[in-house]
């Protein structure tokens, strides 16, 4: 693939024009936008491969910017959030953003992340791209409940559940390893490949998880939390 297309989507002129110098160091093609209304018109118009987005905005908010977005892509999404801002932050997650950064970050905290979802997201894709081709499949399948690594594809009771790629990668860790409880810091460094710094993220993304697989989310059949220790799969008879 060719350079990486970076969508920043920030009404401060400075903090933007800042991140797209970082950017394009590192060999990324960046577009950038003031509000969330532009940064849609350039998802539209243009390839993006990962958006990273503010909370507080003129016109349409961060927050509204990710849940519209995700009605018809799944590229990952980085949110940028004051410390002030952790109710947005939480309901960012909840409509469908990735990762967050806290202002104020440094140019290095927020590459890391870039660099690690791309890379991510680049395998994912190339999943997608193969799936027609390759003949071997590797399932997974827990009562109802099927993943399929070569399609990248979750079905539950025959139906298909479009899931993010980092909901895909948690599900998988879950689903290879059944009835096995991992920590919130062991899950996220299986998925992200980095040392756990903040796993709020992982409470968010395995109530997401539910909300797609469970037909009741508040008393789940598959994804269950063990309280103090973590989540995992529940083995189905």
């Amino acid at each position: 693939m060719d350079a990486y297309h970076v969508l920043v989507v920030e009404d401060d002129q400075e903090i933007r024009d800042g991140i797209e110098i970082y950017l394009k160091s590192q060999g990324y093609e960046v577009y950038k936008a003031a509000d969330g209304v532009e940064g849609l018109e350039v998802i539209e118009n243009h390839e993006i491969h990962l958006a990273i987005v503010d909370i507080m905005m003129p016109r349409m908010d961060g927050v509204t910017m990710v849940m519209k977005l995700r009605q018809s892509y799944d590229f990952p999404v980085i949110m940028l959030s004051a410390k002030s801002e952790e109710v947005d932050k939480i309901m960012g997650l909840n409509m469908g953003a990735d990762d967050y950064v806290t202002k104020p970050f440094t140019p290095l905290e927020l590459l890391a992340r870039v660099n690690s979802h791309l890379r991510r997201y680049s395998k994912y894709l190339e999943a997608l791209g193969g799936k027609k081709q390759e003949p071997s499949e590797h399932v997974y399948t827990i009562g109802g409940l099927e993943l399929n690594e070569d399609t990248v594809e979750v079905t539950v009771d025959g139906v298909a559940i479009k899931t993010t790629p980092i909901e895909f990668k948690i599900l998988q860790l879950l689903m290879k390893n059944p009835g096995r409880v991992f920590s919130a810091e062991e899950i996220y460094e299986r998925v992200w490949n980095e040392r756990a710094i903040n796993t709020d993220t992982i409470m968010v993304h395995v109530r997401n998880i539910r909300e797609k697989i469970e037909i009741n989310p508040k008393e789940p059949k598959y994804l269950k939390v063990v309280w103090g220790v973590g989540y995992k799969i529940e083995k189905q008879s």
